[in-house]
């Protein structure tokens, strides 16, 4: 079962960077796609998760052998990362989530700030963060360990940047107060 869920998050994960960067990186070129976005994106992404299909036993083969307790950590960071994952969810609604205002020019959306958007800017990355250390715990592959930090990285130096440029054309000075308001783009402070 725990070589399953790390399939599955090997395989799916492509999903984020191949959409988020371009989509936020090339916004009036989505724009004008507009709904063949979603058909280009998983005409890039097919390739790629059959590749990591075909390769799936060289890429959950090798585990590290992690002692209960950390196992158990990696249940609770799942579950914490699953839980702030629906919250914003139901905050961002489907279409958020799915990025439809960021590629529609007829959506443009509405500014997110209550809830985890009103300690952190970006709850929902900092959840999937939260979901693949928790499934590298639980599952023990290394390939996922590999993929959380390359996850954390990417959506660090390029995601959140592209983004925050994104919702600052988008939403103008309304985002300009919530960046200022909401100093954390990814952690909060803890104390």
């Amino acid at each position: 079962m725990s070589d399953l869920l790390a399939l599955i998050t090997i395989m799916v994960w492509p999903v984020v960077p191949l959409f988020w960067i371009p989509v936020h990186g090339f916004p009036e070129v989505f724009k004008r796609l507009g709904i063949l976005t979603y058909l280009l994106h998983l005409i890039v992404w097919l390739p790629i998760a059959y590749l990591i299909y075909r390769n799936r036993f060289f890429l959950i083969h090798n585990k590290i052998d992690f002692p209960e307790t950390l196992r158990m950590a990696g249940a609770v960071l799942f579950f914490v990362g699953l839980i702030l994952h629906l919250w914003t969810g139901k905050l961002l609604g489907i279409f958020g989530l799915m990025g439809l205002p960021e590629i529609s020019t007829k959506e443009k959306g509405v500014l997110i700030t209550r809830g985890p958007f009103s300690i952190v800017r970006h709850p929902t990355y900092l959840a999937h963060t939260l979901l693949f250390v928790g499934i590298f715990f639980i599952t023990e592959v290394i390939a996922v360990g590999v993929l959380a930090f390359i996850d954390f990285a990417i959506v660090n130096a390029f995601i959140l940047p592209l983004e925050e440029k994104e919702l600052l054309s988008r939403f103008g000075d309304e985002y300009k107060l919530y960046k200022q308001r909401v100093r954390y783009r990814f952690f909060p402070k803890l104390f």
